[in-house]
C-alpha cells in the first residue's frame, strides 16, 4: 500500500509534508523497531519507559521506508521521517487502512468492571441469533473455530486490526471487544468501525496511570465523544453512582442513549429472584415483558446481561431471541465461575475481582444464597496502584465472614509489603502468603451452607512474581483442594 494512501487522507499535517514522496510502497506497520523490516512503516510512540524516536535511525537501518513521529529527530535522513501531533492515532488508522477488512458489525464495552463478561454474553447472543461472531478482550479471542488465551483487555492498533481482518476474511459478521480506559486513551480503538458501544460501570483501578478519577473517565467517555458515529446506540447501565455522568456524556456526544437495569428505559429490570446456580428475572423491553432464568450467580450478572441484550438487540437481534439467549448463557472464564463443591454442599467460586468495587459486588452478590458464612482468599498485584489495597482489606472484611489475605502478582514489590498494607485496614483477617496453601486452608474451612470465593486472578494461568511468571491457576488449586478434602472427610 502507498504511504499516501495510508496517512495522506487521514492526516493533513502529515500529507503536507511527503513533498512528492507519497507513492513508496509500505509493506508493514509496526511501532516496535526490533521487528521493522524492509518496506515498513515505523511509528515512534514516547512510552513510559522508553521514546521511540531514539530508535527512528535502527529502523531505518533495518529498512523501515517512512517513519512517523511526535517530534523529528532524523533530519536529513534517507527516507521520509514525518511529524504528527498524534503519532499513536496515526498507527492506529494507519493499521486499519493497512488491513483493510474487519467484521461487518463491531460494538465495544467500557467500565471497570464487567467487560468481558458483556462481549462474552453479547457474543453468545449473536451466536445464538444465527451470526458468526466473536468477542475480543481480557481472555483472549473466541470465534468459531478459535479460541485464543490473551493477556491484554485490548491489544495494540496494528495487532488489533490484523486480527479483526483475519476474523472477517475467516467469516465473522460480528465481534464485540473490551474497550480499557489505557486503550481509549492510547488510541488503541481508533480505526474501528463501531455500530454500537456500552458502558458497566465505574470504580476505583489504574489510579497508577489516570491522575484523578475524573480522568480516569473521561478516558472512558472517549469511546462516546470520539469513536462512535454521531446517532450511534450507546447502551449505559442506569444504576451506577457514574451511570448519570455516562448518560450526560453520550447525549452530549449526540449518541443515541438506550439506557438498562431497574433505572433504565430501553431495557427495564422489574423483579429478581437469586438462587444458589440462577437468577429468575422480569425484563420489560417496551410494551413485552419477559421472564429470564440467567443460569449464573450474582446481582452484578443481571447487569452485565442486560448491557450485552442492549448491545445485541442496537445491533439487529430482535429482543425475544435476544431473551432467550440470556437463559443459555455460559459465564465468561473466572467470573464468579462456580469450580466445585464439598460433599456437603458448600460452594467454591473463583473470580477476577482485583479491584475495590468488583470486590464488593462479588461478596454481595453471595450472599442471598449463603446461609452460612462467606470465605474469601484474596491478595493485590505489585506495581499497581497501592491505594486500593487498604480499601479491600476493609470491603473484605466487611463484607466476608472469614478473610485470608495471600498473594496475587507481587511482581518487583515485596510480597509481605503489600500483604501488610491490605491487613492494616482488614481488622480480624488470616495472612497466608503463599496462594496455594490459603486456597487448600480455606477448603478446609468450610462447613454445609458456606461460600469460598478465591478472588484477584480469575482465568489467569501464572502467577508473576519479580519478573518470571510461574504457572499457577486458581481453578486448578481449588478443584486440588476441594478433591483432596473430599478424600479426606
Amino acid at each position: 500500500m502507498k504511504l499516501n494512501d495510508l496517512l495522506g487522507k487521514d492526516f493533513p499535517e502529515i500529507a503536507a509534508q511527503l513533498e512528492g514522496r507519497g507513492d513508496i510502497d509500505i509493506t508493514g506497520i509496526t511501532a516496535d523497531s526490533r521487528k521493522v523490516e524492509p518496506g515498513s512503516l515505523f511509528v515512534a510512540l514516547s512510552g513510559s519507559k522508553a521514546d521511540g524516536a531514539s530508535f527512528i535511525a535502527d529502523a531505518i537501518s533495518k529498512g523501515a521506508a517512512a517513519v512517523v513521529s511526535g517530534h523529528v529527530s532524523a533530519s536529513g535522513a534517507a527516507v521520509p521521517v514525518l511529524e504528527a501531533s498524534t503519532p499513536r492515532r496515526a498507527l492506529a488508522l494507519s493499521a486499519a487502512r493497512f488491513y483493510g477488512r474487519q467484521p461487518e458489525t463491531m460494538v465495544a464495552v467500557t467500565g471497570t468492571a464487567g467487560k468481558t463478561s458483556v462481549a462474552s454474553f453479547t457474543r453468545q447472543i449473536w451466536a445464538h441469533a444465527g451470526y458468526e461472531a466473536a468477542m475480543i478482550g481480557t481472555t483472549g479471542v473466541i470465534a468459531p473455530g478459535r479460541t485464543e488465551y490473551g493477556s491484554l483487555t485490548t491489544p495494540d492498533p496494528v495487532s488489533l486490526h490484523k486480527l479483526l481482518a483475519e476474523l472477517a476474511y475467516e467469516g465473522v459478521t460480528h465481534a464485540a471487544m473490551e474497550a480499557s480506559s489505557h486503550g481509549l486513551d492510547q488510541s488503541r480503538l481508533d480505526g474501528v468501525k463501531l455500530a454500537a458501544a456500552g458502558f458497566t460501570n465505574l470504580g476505583r483501578d489504574h489510579m497508577d496511570y489516570h491522575p484523578t478519577v475524573e480522568d480516569y473517565m473521561a478516558a472512558k467517555m472517549r469511546l462516546f465523544d470520539t469513536l462512535m458515529p454521531k446517532g450511534s446506540p450507546a447502551v449505559i447501565f442506569a444504576d451506577g453512582e457514574w451511570s448519570a455522568k455516562a448518560i450526560e456524556a453520550a447525549a452530549k456526544a449526540g449518541q443515541d442513549v438506550r439506557t438498562v437495569g431497574r433505572k433504565g428505559d430501553f431495557l427495564t429490570l422489574k423483579r429478581v429472584e437469586h438462587f444458589r446456580h440462577k437468577q429468575i428475572a422480569e425484563v420489560h423491553v417496551g410494551d413485552e415483558i419477559f421472564e429470564v432464568h440467567l443460569p449464573l450467580a450474582g446481582d452484578f450478572q443481571i447487569s452485565n446481561a442486560l448491557v450485552a441484550a442492549g448491545l445485541a438487540i442496537s445491533t439487529g437481534v430482535s429482543a425475544k431471541v435476544a431473551m432467550a439467549a440470556l437463559d443459555r448463557l455460559t459465564g465468561a472464564s473466572g467470573r464468579l465461575e462456580l469450580v466445585g463443591h464439598t460433599p456437603d454442599g458448600a460452594l467454591a467460586y473463583v473470580d477476577y475481582a482485583h479491584k475495590p468495587d468488583a470486590l464488593e459486588n462479588v461478596l454481595t452478590s453471595v450472599r442471598p444464597f449463603t446461609t452460612g458464612r462467606v470465605i474469601v482468599v484474596f491478595g493485590c498485584g505489585g506495581d499497581r496502584d497501592k491505594g486500593k489495597r487498604p480499601i479491600m482489606g476493609e470491603i473484605a472484611t466487611r463484607l466476608a465472614d472469614v478473610v485470608i489475605v495471600t498473594d496475587d502478582n507481587p511482581r518487583s514489590e515485596v510480597p509481605a509489603v503489600i500483604r501488610s498494607e491490605i491487613m492494616a485496614a482488614a481488622w480480624g483477617a488470616t495472612e497466608i502468603g503463599d496462594r496455594a496453601e490459603a486456597i487448600t486452608a480455606a477448603v478446609a474451612m468450610l462447613k454445609s451452607g458456606d461460600t469460598l470465593i478465591v478472588a484477584g486472578k480469575g482465568h489467569e494461568e501464572g502467577q508473576t512474581v519479580g519478573t518470571v511468571t510461574l504457572p499457577f491457576s486458581d481453578h486448578a488449586e481449588l478443584r486440588k483442594s476441594l478433591e483432596t478434602d473430599a478424600g479426606g472427610r
